[in-house]
């Protein structure tokens, strides 16, 4: 069950790496909330898009060798980055709601948690095996 889950979170971070790497404008232009962070800088979210290449490639591995720690290891900065943006929710945006938030919710927030939520679940399961 939870490959089929970290399988398809790594397609959501691959594509979004790709995205970012290879149209950082568009990415910066058209993703709710980024261009209110400050001034367009490519290196920066290209940085970004090889951090998210890194969780999708270790997300992947991590299903096909059923290894719960490179699932921990791919989850670990898509946490991070959520952790990060709740923090800016919190401090900087006063728990507004708002399509931002909502872009926040959906596209950093659930797929974060979720990859951890599928990394537990895979060490759980090699720990019944």
């Amino acid at each position: 069950m939870n490959h089929p889950l970290l399988l398809g979170l790594s397609a959501y971070f691959l594509i979004n790496a790709e995205f970012m790497w290879t149209a950082p404008i568009a990415w910066y232009d058209t993703v709710p909330g980024v261009a209110q962070t400050g001034p367009f800088n490519s290196h920066f979210i290209k940085d970004v898009a090889l951090a998210f290449l890194v969780s999708s490639l270790a997300l992947v591995a991590a299903a096909r060798l059923n290894d719960h720690r490179l699932a921990m290891f791919g989850a670990a900065w898509p946490c991070l980055h959520a952790v990060f943006h709740i923090w800016i929710w919190i401090a900087h945006r006063n728990t507004a709601v708002d399509v931002i938030a909502l872009t926040n919710l959906l596209g950093i927030q659930v797929p974060a948690w979720m990859a951890l939520f599928a990394a537990s679940k895979l060490k759980q399961e090699g720990a019944q095996a």
